[in-house]
């Protein structure tokens, strides 16, 4: 198998993958994939690696200097790059677990909070107004949430309809409460039960924020007529994701401007955002349904 088609065996499907992931990130990943792949490094410790990496850099903008953000930036960029690493070994080793997917989804979580405090505590205390930028970073805190709960809730339903999954939000509350339980009744690992229940408690938030949506009656559309309609607007939702975000901080950090990251992601992410919730409404209301 050539590496070209090595490459693409170890993505997700293209139509949901971030536009910056496919051109700098991945490629990067796929070349430490290819270094590791016959070793014994799993999965689930790329996902712990990357993730203490990417805490760290969040540590360094405590610090509030240009040479502590810019290692805290290069410490993102490693481990944006080391968090796609896990998921392409994993589906080019076939050797994903259950908690490596919800770690790997947290991970994202862990590392965003430690550099937003950071940011917070760095930059907005030392500012001529901190209130004012402490304000900002809540403000862009919260639509950074906001746009991730929305782009896992189309993006998931999209890989139902792709992969022709029965759930309406990849896999149901219900197997990760199964999996709680198992891990409970067994004795499994304490860690793993935490990051299982955290997961749970988010998805729920998930679910219940989707469901006050445009899509809140559970309506189902015609396969091939959703995926056709679908696909360029899915391409334009990703870009509301963390490879996004981060990469906004770490551009900020380069320049030592990350007021312009707050005002980034508070005015033109969310008009973004509108914008595309306007669309996708007319989308959807043009899907052909079945059963309806």
């Amino acid at each position: 198998m050539s590496w070209f088609s090595e490459y693409k065996a170890s993505l997700k499907l293209i139509e949901v993958e971030e536009l910056l992931d496919l051109i700098f990130y991945r490629p990067l990943a796929f070349l430490f994939v290819k270094l590791v792949y016959k070793t014994n490094l799993t999965p689930n410790q790329i996902t712990t690696v990357a993730l203490i990496v990417g805490m760290v850099g969040g540590i360094f903008y405590f610090f509030n200097t240009y040479a502590a953000i810019t290692i805290g930036a290069l410490l993102l960029i490693l481990y944006d790059v080391l968090d796609c690493s896990d998921g392409m070994v994993a589906r080019l080793k076939k050797n994903g677990t259950f908690f490596g997917r919800i770690l790997d989804g947290l991970a994202d979580y862990f590392v965003t909070i430690t550099v937003y405090v950071g940011i917070g505590f760095g930059f907005a205390n030392n500012s001529e107004n901190p209130l004012l930028y402490w304000g900002l970073l809540l403000l862009a805190g919260a639509s950074n949430i906001l746009h991730a709960i929305t782009l896992d809730y189309y993006r998931n339903k999209f890989l139902d309809y792709a992969f022709n999954r029965d759930s309406t939000l990849g896999e149901s509350l219900e197997e990760f409460e199964r999996e709680l339980k198992k891990f409970k009744e067994n004795g499994g690992n304490y860690f793993e039960r935490i990051i299982i229940w955290i997961y749970i408690k988010y998805s729920t938030v998930q679910s219940n924020a989707s469901s006050k949506s445009q899509d809140k009656k559970l309506v189902k559309y015609n396969r091939e007529d959703y995926l056709k309609r679908n696909k360029r607007i899915m391409h334009f939702w990703t870009y509301l994701g963390p490879t996004t975000e981060l990469t906004l901080i770490i551009v900020a950090s380069f320049i030592n401007r990350l007021d312009l990251f707050m005002w980034a992601m508070i005015v033109v992410g969310n008009i973004y955002a509108a914008i595309l919730f306007v669309v996708q409404s007319q989308i959807n209301n043009k899907t052909i349904k079945d059963g309806i």
